[in-house]
């Protein structure tokens, strides 16, 4: 895929993920083949988002709330994650996941192909940290504007408390590609804003980039964001980390490389909404050393 067709959709796909909480115009008026193009943009948009999905060719087709991914990846875990970020866009039903796997496989690259890093622009640090910040269990006590540039992510708004301030700098400053936070929040009790409906509004907004509202928290929702949330963040190697939910209590296993990757992963998945609590016994200490 060349560079600008690609930059195109993730553009494109950005922008309509930021307006994908927009109900009132999905309905009668908008025909199926518009609603299945939209949601093959936010598929696509996700992979190309997620740092071990966007190095591959994964071709999505939605034909009435029915998704096909065709392509190759390397591992077993990248077309599960696949599956999992499809069932996780609003109006899909159902996933043919025909993700051939070869272990072997390296995409080819081309003279104009952009380095992972040339490949995180603003934009896309812009919809993680959103993302991030709306499934954090804080996210009700936020109203909150991001915008980064140069990887200079800047958080406006307000937080119910200091430590909700915190938090949100925090899940900020672990994103992948941001290079600084410079955390704006005001500290207002709820109630207390001078404009509630202004934070309402902000609140609203921040909503919809991820799509989410409380409606949505299942088990499956839940070990889909803590996933995402460690792919996205630079301390946890999220592909060795698998993830299991039941009645919101998070099981992790699988090896990290530190304790304070472990530490860090306890943390990030404590925060997500509907989580009750983290089992984390399955994840083994083990040094990159110790891998060697």
């Amino acid at each position: 895929m060349n560079t600008k067709f690609r930059k195109l959709i993730i553009a494109s796909g950005v922008a309509l993920a930021l307006g994908a909480g927009g109900g009132a115009v999905a309905g009668d008026s908008m025909s199926a083949n518009v609603n299945d193009a939209r949601m093959e943009a936010r598929i696509s948009t996700t992979y190309a988002l997620t740092p071990h999905l966007e190095t591959y060719d994964i071709t999505v087709a939605v034909q009435e709330g029915k998704a096909t991914l065709t392509g190759t990846v390397s591992e077993d875990i990248n077309k599960e994650l696949a599956e999992q970020f499809a069932l996780n866009v609003d109006g899909i039903t159902e996933v043919d996941n025909q993700l051939v796997i070869d272990a072997d496989y390296v995409r080819p690259e081309s003279e104009d192909s952009p380095t992972f890093g040339d490949r995180i622009t603003d934009a896309t640090i812009t919809a993680a940290v959103k993302s991030k910040l709306v499934w954090t269990r804080h996210a009700d006590g936020l109203a909150t504007e991001v915008s980064t540039e140069s990887g200079v992510v800047t958080l406006e708004g307000t937080a119910e408390s200091e430590d909700a301030k915190n938090h949100a700098g925090r899940l900020a400053a672990d994103t992948r590609g941001v290079v600084s936070v410079d955390n704006q929040l005001e500290v207002k009790a709820p109630g207390s804003a001078e404009e509630p409906g202004a934070v309402d509004t902000a609140m609203d907004k921040t909503r919809e980039v991820a799509g989410d509202t409380g409606d949505y928290i299942t088990d499956g929702w839940i070990s889909t964001k803590v996933k995402s949330t460690f792919l996205w963040s630079r301390g946890v190697s999220g592909m060795d980390i698998s993830v299991s939910t039941e009645d919101g209590a998070v099981s992790l296993n699988g090896p990290v490389g530190s304790e304070a990757e472990r530490e860090l992963a306890i943390e990030l998945a404590e925060q997500l909404r509907g989580v009750n609590s983290v089992d984390a016994s399955g994840l083994v200490l083990q040094p990159a050393a110790q891998t060697q």
